[in-house]
């Protein structure tokens, strides 16, 4: 499987985690982690609202349920949005050499974080992912808001 095969498939288990979260209630954000052959490593949606943590991001979620590892070196993330300072901290804190982006259309993260680290940021610009996140800020602004730290 050739790297852009890799890169599609990873967002596309993302982007089934984020509806997962969103027929949940909570926030339409999924992330996938997986190997250089294209196996799902782990999964995780946005679980904020579900769980009450404020630090339930999808990536971090994602990266919980992988568990302890050796080989996050070899290993791609994927994301249905650009991951915030601490989903990006964290990738860079495990050293994680690849990050794919759905969008960040809809929010910057710090994927300037991640260069810096010498990490290789793809954003695929996927319109699912830019049409489920629009929708969510227009219909839930505050609970947005809140999940990206802006006060009221």
């Amino acid at each position: 499987m050739d790297q852009s095969s890799i890169d599609r498939l990873a967002l596309d288990a993302a982007y089934e985690q984020a509806r997962k979260s969103k027929r949940e209630g909570g926030i339409p954000i999924g992330s996938a982690l997986v190997n250089r052959d294209g196996v799902i490593v782990a999964l995780g949606h946005n679980l904020r609202v579900q769980s009450g943590d404020s630090t339930a991001h999808a990536e971090t979620v994602c990266i919980r349920n992988a568990g302890r590892r050796r080989d996050w070196h070899t290993l791609i993330l994927a994301s249905t949005l650009s991951p915030c300072a601490m989903c990006s901290g964290t990738a860079v804190l495990h050293q994680i050499p690849r990050v794919v982006i759905g969008e960040n259309k809809t929010f910057q993260g710090r994927e300037d974080w991640l260069r810096a680290a010498k990490i290789e940021v793809v954003n695929l610009n996927d319109p699912r992912c830019i049409a489920l996140m629009q929708e969510f800020i227009a219909a839930k602004p505050d609970l947005w808001n809140e999940d990206i730290g802006i006060p009221e």
